[in-house]
């Protein structure tokens, strides 16, 4: 029986979107985007539509915005925030 599906890939952030009113989304490099309601991100919800556009992305699987003081983690996109910890080296 052969494995199928995504096994052993680090998800790794590419870009973040949010021409889609009300969502994010999050394209990773392996070819995924993810869609997700802002209103499981409040901070970010609460960023305007400028503010939205200083993204950035941290050692690949993080990203934050310029103007928000907060980290978030591909794995609170993917709702496997138990799955992860900060490491900061």
């Amino acid at each position: 029986m052969l494995n199928e599906g995504i096994i052993s890939i680090k998800p790794t952030i590419k870009k973040l979107d949010f021409s889609n009113r009300g969502k994010m989304s999050v394209y990773l490099d392996d070819g995924r985007i993810i869609i997700v309601p802002l209103s499981f991100f409040p901070s970010i919800k609460s960023l305007n539509s400028k503010k939205k556009e200083g993204w950035y992305i941290l050692n690949g699987d993080m990203f934050s915005f310029d103007e928000c003081k907060e980290v978030f983690h591909v794995e609170q996109v993917l709702g496997k925030e138990k799955e992860y910890s900060y490491s900061f080296n």
